[in-house]
């Protein structure tokens, strides 16, 4: 099965030109973020076997997409002397082992700086995604539990022995901490990212250039954590797209971005009841969003603005051009745009 990587997405965007210290710190910081908070190896002493089969997700995944039969050595020989004989040890490396002297390792320039950090760098983000994934999985499961529990309550037979507290609220209180811990970890790996010198950031699932450290601060961060939910999941994909373009110097990278704003706004129409069918485009639902009769969710002025955007910036890459010149934005206009539809469904979602 093919897994989205970071050292494929971004092969052809040169990132790192030296290897220092900087890279080296970052890369066992990285390491040890992976390690120590999202899926330790070893407790008490012992491998742990739900988190062995993780790393060894992580370990054959990228493994597979580098085109390589395991990240480092996975088994060990070597000789000793005892009693004046010479005899071979050999064993296997635990996988939290292999996989920490693949991502670890001295840069020894048999390869490029670049290819080097890319590759380490997508362990980091394949542990990440697949944390993100646990996550969200845990808490669009939480509300069935949740609610089993507060049945099997009420079902308790007179004269058994019951806990002290309420079973529900500790199971939303224990998702709460689980969830703030790996906010808690995204958030040391993005400084790590800033203090390395990068400009990476991790969201979602995946670790993508932010065009500046001010718009990842005031917009992006921001942005990222709104389309978390299930609910805007193409928002998140159309965006994730427009960036990947953005960055590879491919072909219509608004064109995605203004994608993920329209989604945006064709959600919010269905959830607030007001699609009614007629719809053709995005101007139409712009209409839901503006109309007197639904409360004028947006004003008269953002009814333009938005409407302006979609027919100047995202009809021009929608539709074949014919015999005109092929449009194109410059890469100001592209991080413009790709910012202002950032802003424009941060702002839409909050007024839910």
């Amino acid at each position: 099965m093919l897994t989205d990587i970071f050292a494929e997405r971004y092969l052809s965007v040169p990132i790192w030109e030296e290897f220092g210290e900087n890279e080296r710190r970052l890369l066992v910081q990285g390491f040890r973020i992976v390690n120590e908070q999202l899926f330790p190896y070893w407790i008490d002493g012992k491998e742990s076997e739900s988190a062995k089969k993780k790393w060894s997700s992580f370990h054959d995944k990228l493994s597979m997409e580098l085109g390589l039969p395991e990240l480092s050595q996975k088994y060990y020989s070597y000789k000793t002397m005892w009693n004046g004989k010479e005899h071979t040890q050999t064993g296997t490396w635990s996988l939290d082992k292999v996989c920490k002297n693949f991502v670890c390792a001295n840069y020894d320039g048999s390869i490029s700086v670049d290819r080097f950090m890319k590759e380490r760098i997508s362990f980091i983000e394949i542990a990440f995604r697949e944390k993100e994934e646990m996550q969200k999985n845990m808490n669009s499961d939480l509300p069935r539990k949740i609610q089993e529990a507060k049945i099997k309550s009420k079902m308790i037979r007179p004269g058994f022995i019951t806990l002290p507290g309420n079973r529900a609220e500790g199971m939303k209180a224990f998702a709460e901490s689980l969830n703030s811990q790996f906010r808690a970890s995204v958030d040391e790996l993005n400084e790590r990212l800033r203090r390395a010198g990068t400009n990476l950031n991790y969201h979602n699932g995946f670790i993508q250039l932010s065009s500046d450290s001010l718009a990842e601060e005031q917009i992006e961060r921001k942005f990222w954590h709104i389309v978390g939910d299930e609910l805007w999941k193409n928002v998140d994909i159309d965006m994730k797209e427009a960036i990947d373009r953005r960055d590879g110097n491919d072909r219509d990278p608004a064109f995605y971005a203004a994608r993920a704003l329209e989604s945006t706004i064709k959600i919010i129409s269905e959830q607030k009841g007001w699609t009614h069918g007629g719809e053709k485009g995005a101007h139409n639902y712009i209409d839901n969003l503006g109309s007197q009769k639904n409360g004028s969710f947006i004003k008269e002025w953002e009814r333009k603005a938005l409407k302006d955007f979609f027919s100047e910036v995202r009809n021009p890459f929608g539709h074949g051009p014919g015999g005109d010149e092929m449009p194109e934005l410059s890469p100001q206009q592209t991080n413009w745009a790709i910012e202002t539809c950032m802003s424009w469904i941060k702002s839409l979602v909050k007024r839910m």
